[in-house]
């Protein structure tokens, strides 16, 4: 694997965190505790691995420009910047929300879940899109 290989490495870890995250609500909502604390673990480690390979790609490449122009360019701009402010809380909340989990503070845990779920889903999802319109348009 190269480094030009690490932005669809990193598209496809936030792809399987936004599923990773979908599957532990279902799994929540079925009553089946130990597997949705398994799935968001997973949802955790994609996250903080995707991380780790954004910040090692933009180290070495730096920035890199949108081709886009037209209509298509404020899309993309508009998705992004909504992407990377949300994408700054994610750390924080998401960390905050699993530790609570694992300290069986379920009912802190529930009330900080209700807001991180949407808000990582919603970061997970615009990082795949992001990707595409970055580098497959």
């Amino acid at each position: 694997m190269s480094l030009h290989d690490l932005p669809t490495l990193n598209a496809c870890l936030n792809a399987a965190s936004a599923g990773l995250l979908l599957a532990g609500y279902v799994l929540i909502r079925s009553g089946r505790p130990e597997a949705h604390r398994r799935a968001m673990l997973a949802a955790l480690a994609c996250s903080a691995l995707f991380l780790a390979s954004y910040l090692t790609y933009h180290f070495h490449v730096g920035s890199v420009r949108f081709q886009g122009t037209g209509p298509i360019r404020t899309v993309y701009f508009s998705v992004l910047v909504t992407h990377t402010v949300l994408a700054v809380a994610i750390p924080p909340l998401a960390l905050l929300t699993v530790v609570r989990g694992l300290q069986r503070r379920f009912d802190r845990h529930r009330r900080i879940a209700r807001v991180t779920l949407p808000l990582w889903g919603y970061v997970s999802v615009t990082g795949v899109v992001v990707y595409w319109m970055l580098y497959r348009l």
